[in-house]
């Protein structure tokens, strides 16, 4: 039993993986998608994250986390990564890498914030700035499946020049509605005035809780706070409110 149990752990255990850059897409003017073929990647779900190593030729080594930004497809994995300013990884990925240069991948990791498309459940999905990425890979995963289950992505960013991912998320797309709310400046046209995440966003944006939608929150620390909250005062079960947060690491 002990030694089936050691097994099961070894089994488990993650490793790290090569993984040469083959393309790349910019979202922003300080974000960039990119694109890695690495070999014997396992798959992973929407939802899940990585660990990035970088190796300076000295010996010295440093690494992040960044989450997974699409479905699982053989040994392609997609990250989109914001230049932190002064940083010492995303700097390198979004400024100097180039196709054919190689990092090392560690994953994928987490469990609990994940979305499986055989879940036909409503599907409500909160997004802080950067945090849109897990929740674009529960969007495309869903399309990627043929899945059904209607989804609603309430997408809080400073301005429309932050937006990740605008070509794909104008195209139509059965089932998935967008909400916009701008927190520093707000195109012409928009009603909502610019402002941070409130309770009517979230009442006539979301899902009502009498639909007993799953909720993915993700973004910064103050932002996921402030806004599980919000969805448990519009009377949202606790359990159905999963959180992805991310601080300042360095980059």
């Amino acid at each position: 039993m002990a030694r089936a149990a050691l097994r099961g752990r070894l089994v488990r255990r993650l490793v790290w993986r090569a993984a040469e850059l083959v393309g790349s897409t910019p979202e922003t003017a300080t974000a960039r998608t990119l694109r890695f073929r690495v070999p014997g990647w396992p798959g992973h779900l929407a939802g899940q994250h990585v660990d990035v190593r970088l190796t300076a030729e000295d010996g010295y080594r440093t690494q992040r986390s960044y989450s997974l930004a699409g479905p699982a497809d053989g040994e392609h994995v997609e990250l989109t990564v914001e230049d932190v300013p002064d940083g010492e990884v995303s700097p390198y990925l979004t400024e100097i890498m180039e196709a054919g240069d190689q990092v090392e991948i560690r994953g994928p990791v987490g469990g609990w914030f994940v979305w499986r498309p055989d879940n036909d459940r409503p599907v409500l999905l909160v997004a802080g700035g950067s945090g849109i990425v897990p929740l674009m890979a529960m969007i495309r995963t869903r399309r990627q499946a043929g899945s059904r289950a209607p989804f609603r992505l309430l997408y809080s960013l400073r301005g429309p020049d932050s937006v990740y991912y605008a070509d794909e998320l104008r195209r139509p797309d059965p089932g998935l509605d967008v909400s916009y709310l701008y927190t520093r400046s707000a195109p012409e046209g928009v009603s909502r005035p610019a402002g941070r995440i409130m309770l009517a966003d979230l009442a006539e944006g979301g899902w009502p809780a009498a639909h007993a939608p799953d909720c993915y929150v993700c973004g910064p620390t103050g932002f996921v706070e402030a806004a599980a909250d919000l969805l448990l005062a519009l009377g949202h079960a606790p359990e159905r409110i999963r959180t992805e947060r991310f601080g300042p690491t360095g980059g």
